[in-house]
């Protein structure tokens, strides 16, 4: 019976983690994509904002971003790409999650 519950316990706390990396990478995501899509700004520059947030958030675990500079129905956008490793009881990966966000680029006036 104990053995039941240790495991059932095991998997709630892997399930939490997986889902606090996978929203923390989906809010980076989103704010490094609007941030590269500024006026003033470059998708790159998200791209470094996307990491730098990433990385103050969750430390360890392994990620890639990448942006880049797409279409949405005519309209200019910035899509940013994140990669990481799914944590396993802490934060060591035996997988991947991807998640994209997109955002409108702003285009300046005048």
């Amino acid at each position: 019976m104990a053995v039941l519950v240790v495991a059932v316990a095991l998997g709630v706390i892997q399930l939490a983690i997986t889902l606090h990396v996978r929203n923390i990478l989906a809010s980076s995501a989103h704010e490094g994509a609007h941030y590269g899509a500024l006026a003033d700004r470059s998708p790159e520059e998200g791209e470094d904002r996307t990491r730098n947030l990433i990385l103050s958030a969750l430390g360890g675990v392994i990620t890639q971003a990448s942006a880049t500079r797409v279409t949405i129905d005519g309209a200019p956008a910035v899509e940013m790409r994140v990669t990481a490793k799914v944590p396993l009881i802490g934060l060591w990966g035996v997988g991947e999650q991807e998640v994209v966000a997109h955002a409108l680029a702003e285009v300046p006036s005048g």
